[in-house]
């Protein structure tokens, strides 16, 4: 498992998917974004609760296909992870993390993000993707 630390990350254009109605795990064939809201007494602190840290869930999408495919691609609609500065951080292994997981590493960013004296607000992105061999997971908290 590869694991990236955490990186301060100016993301310049939005990346933008198309809503879904629900989650599903991440394949080697698509890309997805969850956005969950963060409970704000939990989102400040330096040792939150992992039982009460996610809110709820505000949306999940799956990536544009690069050319649409006409009108119905036109009526779908769209979310995204706008462009801003976000606490980055990944990780690369041979399986998609679990939800346990993914969350672990999300309160693990938050810990380094508020120890570097960075301010997150209480959204939280989840990003998975399967690159070069591998399913990568990456959270995204903005600044």
């Amino acid at each position: 498992m590869e694991h990236t630390p955490l990186t301060l990350l100016n993301l310049c254009t939005p990346l933008q998917y198309v809503r879904t109605e629900s989650g599903s795990a991440p394949t080697a064939e698509g890309e997805t974004l969850f956005c969950y809201e963060v409970n704000p007494i939990q989102g400040g602190s330096i040792e939150p609760d992992k039982e009460r840290f996610l809110g709820k869930l505000l949306f999940t999408g799956k990536k544009l296909p690069e050319t649409p495919s006409g009108d119905a691609e036109k009526t779908k609609e769209i979310v995204s992870l706008p462009q801003g500065d976000y606490l980055f951080m990944q990780r690369r292994c041979a399986a998609a993390l679990t939800p346990d997981e993914w969350l672990d590493l999300a309160i693990e960013q938050q810990k380094d993000g508020l120890w570097e004296r960075n301010k997150p607000l209480n959204l939280l992105y989840v990003r998975f993707l399967f690159e070069d061999g591998a399913f990568v997971t990456q959270v995204f908290r903005a600044v």
